[in-house]
């Protein structure tokens, strides 16, 4: 788990012990059940002794529920109130569920809908039919790296904030930044020509999904849509010509009914893949980016 950056480490008003505390309520996973202060610590960094008397306060406070036969905690209802509280203001979560299950319908794949979570996307919604692959529900984490979600919203910050995440990712993933570094900038090039992102195996070698970013007006998000099967169903051709075009077209409409950018008539948003195209040309402001964190 991320700690607290430097600037946070430096910054007066940053509450570091507010801090460690939700990084304790971070460490729980949705398939997790019970964990013990060593598995916390672990998890995110702290020292033992710090994080028992976390635990003890947060378990007070009513967050943890102690399981004194197994020396582990579990999440209280008080903090799953928090995660289904911010669920439910999320209106596009809502929205899009319609959305969601036509296209998923159609083209027999998941269709899921998240937003950033540190290093990962957080799902938020998730609309499913039989059995895929890779079992996700609302909650669950993937890696923005290497997934077709995680990409699209790389693509869909301010190049400021992309160039902090990217540099962030370089120091995550090490020796393995450079093979990752060419998967999304690849995703870009394909976000410019197309208006989605594509992994085909880079996460999990059998899932194969597309992915789009749902920008609003309000100042929220971004936000971003994945829509995915197993590789013997969504061939890379298909993902290209069928499933990216699909997903484009059903972001692009629940942008409009959302009062954001209208649908053009391939359900693309040719503006914004004009501006994508040209920042990625040599010179251009995401080549400078991606050149910085080769170094």
């Amino acid at each position: 788990m991320k700690r607290p950056g430097k600037k946070a480490a430096t910054d007066r008003s940053f509450v570091v012990a507010l801090s460690r505390g939700l990084d304790v309520l971070r460490a729980f996973r949705p398939n997790d059940g019970l964990l013990g202060n060593q598995e916390i610590a672990a998890r995110t960094g702290l020292p033992k002794a710090t994080v028992s008397r976390l635990t003890y306060t947060l378990t007070k406070l009513g967050y943890l529920m102690p399981v004194p036969r197994f020396e582990k905690y579990q999440l209280a209802p008080a903090a799953m109130s928090l995660g289904y509280s911010a669920l439910a203001n999320i209106g596009v979560r809502q929205l899009s569920e319609p959305f969601r299950e036509q296209l998923t319908r159609d083209t027999g794949g998941a269709v899921a809908f998240g937003a950033r979570d540190r290093l990962t996307m957080i799902y938020f919604g998730q609309s499913r039919q039989g059995v895929v692959n890779v079992q996700l529900d609302v909650g669950s984490h993937i890696p923005i790296a290497t997934t077709a979600m995680g990409r699209a919203y790389v693509w869909a910050l301010p190049d400021d904030e992309r160039a902090v995440l990217l540099r962030d990712l370089r120091e995550h993933y090490g020796s393995r930044w450079p093979r990752i570094r060419e998967g999304i900038e690849r995703s870009g090039e394909t976000v410019a020509k197309y208006g989605f992102t594509i992994s085909a195996g880079e996460w999990q070698d059998d899932v194969h999904a597309v992915g789009v970013a749902l920008k609003l007006n309000d100042g929220t998000g971004p936000y971003a849509f994945n829509c995915g099967a197993p590789a013997f169903r969504f061939t890379e051709e298909r993902l290209r010509t069928d499933i990216g075009p699909r997903l484009v077209a059903m972001v692009r409409n629940i942008e409009a009914a959302l009062g954001g950018v209208a649908p053009s008539m391939n359900g693309a948003t040719p503006s914004t893949n004009k501006e994508t195209s040209k920042k990625l040309k040599p010179g251009g402001k995401l080549a400078r980016v991606a050149e910085g964190i080769r170094s």
